[in-house]
């Protein structure tokens, strides 16, 4: 890409969308103006390093932009924008921790702020295209590799100060939709009983998934992505219990897979299984809501219905 097609470069749509999901009514988030300053902010950062883009990774992620690229010395590598609401400074410092165990390795530890070049893994395969029960054992090996104790001296957000502000969106939202507050109340009632009492806490991933661990060179497979945050263990795993949610729902058996699914997992990572139980409840309810609320029912009646079963 020469410079005149950064100053034509559009973002990816699916990145447009998740950004307009979480904008501030009100304004003053910054990423109307980080998108618009992206064909610039792109420029800026392919001459300052000497890169050699070879193309955008698409459809790409939900909070920044992602293209392959090649260093000066024609190592392949991964150039990742992130607007300051996507909290980029605390995936960098929670990727310098882990310093490639269980994650991509950075390789611009000092680097400007919303910048992130990584190393290159294999992009279009993640354990997502795995048999389910063998994608769910690898993703729960990488996962186990990330839950170290945080640096002692961090910044990251706390379990509960997330989940406290997701909390607060839940009420606006059942005051809003009557339809969900039998749920709404069952998932604020658990995440007041599990942050009242909190098990040992470790650095977690924040958003894992399937999707978020790729194929690599150093290790088969490699978490990417983080929204670090610190806190038990359980909170981290409670999303990978409803990968796959739309199979999930397809299955007549759906509810009694959910059910093992959450004991396998519970027991092979030594985590309480009825604190990871009301954990997938609460997110399960949480990203449900959202998502209706910003128009996309049907993802939204996916994750309820699944909430419905725990």
């Amino acid at each position: 890409m020469a410079r005149m097609a950064f100053e034509d470069f559009e973002p990816p749509q699916r990145l447009v969308r998740a950004l307009a999901e979480t904008r501030r009514p009100e304004g003053g988030d910054g990423i109307g103006g980080w998108l618009e300053s992206l064909p610039e902010l792109l420029q800026q950062a392919v001459d300052l390093r000497e890169l050699t883009v070879e193309r955008v990774q698409a459809p790409g992620g939900r909070s920044s932009l992602v293209l392959l690229v090649r260093m000066i010395d024609d190592t392949p590598a991964v150039l990742k924008l992130a607007p300051g609401r996507a909290r980029p400074e605390a995936e960098r410092a929670a990727l310098a921790h882990w310093d490639g165990r269980g994650a991509v390795r950075m390789l611009n530890p000092g680097d400007s702020h919303g910048v992130l070049l990584l190393e290159r893994l294999h992009p279009d395969l993640s354990v997502r295209s795995l048999p389910e029960a063998k994608a769910l054992l690898e993703a729960a090996a990488t996962l186990r590799r990330l839950w170290v104790e945080p640096p002692e001296a961090h910044f990251f957000e706390t379990v509960a100060e997330r989940t406290g502000r997701q909390a607060e969106a839940l009420r606006a939202g059942a005051e809003e939709d009557s339809e969900v507050r039998g749920l709404v109340d069952a998932a604020l009632g658990v995440r007041a009983e599990l942050v009242d009492s909190v098990p040992e806490e470790r650095l977690l991933h924040g958003t894992f998934r399937q999707s978020k661990v790729l194929a690599g060179e150093r290790l088969p497979w490699l978490a990417v992505g983080p929204d670090p945050v610190v806190g038990e263990c359980a909170f981290d795993l409670a999303r990978l219990v409803r990968d796959r949610v739309e199979d999930l729902i397809a299955s007549p058996s759906g509810a009694a897979i959910t059910r093992r699914r959450v004991k396998k997992l519970a027991e092979s990572l030594d985590v309480d299984q009825e604190r990871l139980r009301g954990w997938t409840l609460f997110r399960a309810v949480e990203s449900g809501v959202r998502a209706r609320r910003v128009g996309r029912p049907r993802d939204g009646e996916l994750l309820l219905e699944f909430a419905g079963w725990l």
